[in-house]
């Protein structure tokens, strides 16, 4: 079975360009409203971490492997029973998750930490599935994974263009096992610092909601740009890895 389920005709290469554009857009736009929101946490995203204690995050990177290996095996189950609903409605549903977290404080958003990965996972294959791509192929759940290779709603914009761009590059041809081992420190940074974020006893519940929203989000647009490409791919006459440079290129034009 192909990977892509309705593969376009061929664009021209004003098409390409005009595609690429967008795709930078989003990128850009992915990480719009975490900087507002760390302003209203009162610090920067290199403190976020210090406000957990040292036993959990000792354990996130442990934690956060094992929650993906959890989802990972989740999902095609899941995929039998719930619809995939819309990008906003996946934006809300997180918000809701994170509410519910953030309410019973750093107890509550550790216990959630399984849920929000699967969830979180969930949203990225729906982004896959809307670029017309069988969410069902090994090869796109090793590229659902990869997307978990992204710096973070938090990190600086400026280096994580092109971290991000080379990512599925560093990944590419290293089994299931090994691609969530090298993905899943990264990852477990990432969500501790959502964890402390919304653990703020001031903020409580809305900080939960609030980072939730974020990260669903910021997910939702890295995997339309990783996905993206990978379908211009193969309706050009171009490489993937040939398109992401340019993609590249686009960003650091600005």
């Amino acid at each position: 079975m192909s990977e892509i389920l309705a593969p376009a005709p061929l664009l021209t290469a004003a098409e390409i360009e005009a595609e690429l554009k967008q795709l930078a857009t989003c990128q850009r736009a992915a990480s719009g409203s975490a900087m507002r929101f760390l302003n209203r946490l009162g610090g920067g995203a290199e403190t976020l971490l210090a406000r957990l204690p040292r036993p959990v995050r000792n354990n996130l990177a442990s934690a956060t492997e094992a929650a993906l290996w959890l989802a990972v095996r989740n999902t095609a189950q899941s995929d039998r029973y719930l619809p995939r609903p819309s990008a906003q409605v996946n934006r809300l549903i997180g918000a809701a998750l994170g509410a519910a977290g953030g309410a019973t404080g750093l107890p509550g958003t550790l216990a959630e930490l399984p849920v929000t990965t699967a969830f979180l996972l969930r949203s990225i294959q729906s982004e896959a599935a809307r670029q017309g791509f069988d969410v069902t192929s090994e090869s796109v759940l090793f590229d659902t994974i990869q997307v978990f290779g992204a710096s973070g709603p938090f990190a600086d914009t400026g280096q994580t263009d092109t971290d991000f761009l080379m990512t599925r590059l560093s990944l590419t041809g290293t089994g299931l096992q090994k691609l969530i081992a090298q993905v899943a420190p990264k990852l477990g940074m990432v969500l501790g610092q959502k964890l402390a974020a919304q653990a703020v006893p001031v903020l409580g519940g809305a900080a939960g909601a609030s980072a939730n929203y974020i990260f669903t989000g910021y997910y939702q647009n890295m995997a339309r740009v990783h996905f993206g490409v990978r379908r211009l791919a193969t309706v050009c006459d171009q490489s993937e890895e040939a398109l992401r440079l340019q993609l590249q290129d686009v960003l650091t034009a600005g």
